[in-house]
């Protein structure tokens, strides 16, 4: 029995520079699951990326072949082989503070194609974001030990909670009241105490025997 060739779904996002050229690049993700590193052939070039690979699950031949917008820079970009697929970090050519309009050359729509919106940000609202070097810098150039680096994706969108919570280590008890202000109350409490007290200049009763 023949094994299918499908196309396999392929999620983007991207960001803008004008000035940085590590901050002017589009995600990539190609979902092939369970594809061995072994057994698929990736090649990147400045305006294409052709993709091949069997999944030893699915038990069909994902192909792809498409032609980019504009022109990458491939020795800049970063590729990771995951369980899930191919991720990459495609460096772009031309420092513009746009956005490609689209992915691909041909303006025409296809199905496979859809928006990562996990990483998608706004072109007037990119500066607002985290930098994306920290998880960036754990991949290794393509080419670099095989063609395929470690990165660390669970980092992603790692700060929208940064500065949202409150730190419960400053919380009290019940309604969220500290200790410290309780405390603070207590010498109040002595003063009344001692103003509700005899004035020791009035004259004793004394017991008679």
């Amino acid at each position: 029995m023949s094994i299918p060739t499908l196309t396999p779904e392929v999620l983007w996002a991207q960001r803008s520079s004008t000035s940085e050229p590590e901050k002017n690049y589009v995600f990539l993700t190609i979902v092939a699951s369970d594809v061995p590193e072994s057994d698929l052939k990736l090649d990147l070039q400045p305006t294409k990326l052709s993709f091949k690979g069997t999944s030893t699950s699915k038990h069909v031949t994902y192909a792809l072949d498409i032609d980019l917008f504009a022109e990458i820079d491939p020795k800049e970009s970063k590729i990771h082989h995951t369980g899930r697929g191919i991720e990459m970090v495609l460096r772009k050519k031309e420092l513009k503070e746009e956005y490609w309009p689209r992915l691909l050359k041909d303006p025409a729509k296809v199905h496979y194609l859809k928006t990562d919106f996990d990483k998608w940000v706004d072109e007037d609202e990119q500066d607002a974001q985290l930098d994306d070097e920290d998880y960036m810098s754990k991949m290794n150039p393509m080419g670099g030990d095989g063609g395929f680096g470690g990165i660390d994706f669970s980092k992603l969108g790692a700060a929208q909670g940064a500065g949202g919570l409150p730190d419960l280590g400053d919380m009290g008890g019940e309604g969220g009241e500290s200790s410290d202000d309780e405390d603070e109350d207590m010498p109040e409490l002595e003063d009344n105490d001692k103003a509700a007290e005899p004035s020791s200049s009035k004259p004793k009763i004394e017991e008679v025997k």
